[in-house]
């Protein structure tokens, strides 16, 4: 029979904002666990090898660990190296590649219940759960046909794989104008095929007129209130103002957006506001959820309202809900 580890605090994530709440566990003596399905900061290893941060080195760090980098805002290579070295210099205890497949009420322990994580390689019991889950894990999806052929994409990561290639971009906000621009630099024949009327507002200040250039001169081809109809082995399909257009095409990148797991959260019993946003019920001053002990901290707080937090304004949560944890303790 395995042996069951316990501790004070199981921590769901191994993002930026899940290595913040481990490191103020460890500046409380807590004994914690980070429990992450992928590999360190997943969701940052999945962006484009070329990116580069919005925010400025110091919005991101953690634990007041300096993130030292040669430009004012970090990219991709940077952002792994730091925390990474964070987690290895901290000595944080987090489990790689495993994922938690439920979490159970077990027993109530002096007025707060004790919870049971079963992930897919152990079980571990604490009183104080922290879901650091993120949003990059479930992709918009078209939900059209051709949508799985192995041509299409919702991770795009290097331009190189696209040289000289018919390149269809789905999107228009960060993740499509970084896709469309570095494709383009790399020599790919680039159609964006945009939903709206125009680039998004979002985009970084720098990518944004460089892509309007781009689609200004003809350098990209740009289709407004367009939608895909069907993909296919050689095309795309779309509707827009003119009509039906079949564009010749050999890859797809849909970058439509992600979201989080918001279904896991409800299979724990977590309640979800009744509209569209579906944010999560938990205590803004605390963060603790409808569920005793357990707690949501990073841009999950936001539900389907991914553009709300972000790691700059989610790192204040790991000292909120830490201090919560050893106030009750006491």
């Amino acid at each position: 029979m395995n042996k069951i580890f316990q501790y004070d605090v199981v921590i769901v994530g191994a993002g930026p904002i899940g290595i913040a709440c481990a490191l103020a566990c460890n500046q409380q003596n807590l004994n914690f666990l980070v429990i992450e399905k992928g590999c360190l900061v997943n969701s940052i290893y999945n962006y484009p090898q070329q990116m580069t941060f919005f925010s400025t080195a110091e919005k991101l760090e953690v634990g007041n660990i300096p993130f030292v980098c040669i430009q004012a805002k970090p990219n991709r290579n940077e952002s792994l190296e730091y925390y990474r070295r964070v987690s290895k210099v901290a000595n944080l205890n987090i489990h790689l590649f495993e994922e938690v497949v439920n979490i159970n009420s077990n027993h109530i322990d002096e007025g707060q219940p004790q919870y049971e994580i079963k992930t897919s390689k152990s079980t571990y019991l604490s009183k104080n759960i922290i879901i650091a889950t993120g949003f990059h894990d479930i992709p918009y999806l078209l939900n059209v046909p051709g949508e799985n052929l192995p041509k299409v994409t919702h991770y795009y990561k290097d331009p190189h794989f696209y040289a000289f290639q018919n390149v269809a971009i789905i999107g228009a906000n960060n993740s499509a104008v970084d896709a469309a621009l570095e494709t383009w630099r790399k020599g790919a024949n680039v159609t964006m095929i945009i939903q709206n009327e125009e680039i998004g507002q979002r985009v970084k200040y720098w990518a944004r007129p460089d892509i309007i250039n781009r689609i200004e001169e003809g350098s990209i081809k740009a289709y407004y209130n367009a939608s895909v109809i069907s993909i296919t082995e050689n095309n795309i399909i779309i509707n827009g103002p003119d009509g039906m257009i079949e564009i010749p095409n050999d890859w797809v990148i849909a970058a439509t957006g992600y979201q989080p797991n918001l279904s896991f959260l409800e299979k724990i019993g977590i309640e979800l506001s009744n509209d569209e946003i579906k944010k999560p019920i938990y205590n803004p001053e605390t963060h603790e959820s409808n569920k005793q002990g357990i707690y949501l901290a990073g841009v999950i707080c936001g539900g389907m309202n991914t553009h709300s937090l972000f790691i700059e304004n989610s790192i204040v949560h790991a000292d909120m809900i830490v201090n919560d944890i050893v106030r009750k303790q006491k």
